[in-house]
């Protein structure tokens, strides 16, 4: 009797875990390229330039203005976005608002938020443009929520 009763109470724990590790997988956070997982606050963290494919890539995050360093985008689940002079405020400060949406993992925005989508985990997103200053260059940004 207690061998049955003991097999039982092995199988309840059993169950428990495998419902409690299915409802914890299904509130995580949802990673996907899309509207909905590309949504948050993000801060520029890098931004490197090739000149080709050849070419060693140059930190351009260092050159720009403390200023524009910590600037701040929050992208909306609505297709809005929002830029925000944050911290250290430029001059003149320069704060946006517009549109922006991801299709497969080309995101395109009214403003500068505009490439491919090479990686997104959740917290970091990067994305790159082609072709930027002259023909084979690629710049690639580094954004982490905040």
């Amino acid at each position: 009797m207690k061998i049955i009763t003991m097999k039982w109470v092995l199988v309840a724990i059993a169950t428990s875990c495998i419902l409690s590790c299915q409802k914890e997988e299904s509130n995580a956070p949802e990673c996907s390229i899309s509207m909905t997982g590309l949504s948050g606050t993000y801060k520029l963290t890098a931004l490197k330039y090739q000149a080709s494919a050849a070419a060693a890539p140059v930190d351009y995050l260092a050159s720009m203005d403390a200023c524009e360093k910590d600037d701040i985008i929050t992208l909306k689940s609505d297709g809005t976005y929002e830029y925000n002079d944050a911290g250290t405020v430029c001059t003149p400060a320069e704060s946006k608002h517009g549109a922006w949406q991801v299709k497969g993992n080309t995101l395109t925005s009214d403003g500068t938020l505009n490439g491919t989508v090479a990686g997104f985990d959740c917290k970091t997103l990067v994305y790159y443009t082609e072709n930027s200053i002259v023909a084979g260059d690629k710049l690639t940004f580094t954004m982490v929520k905040q």
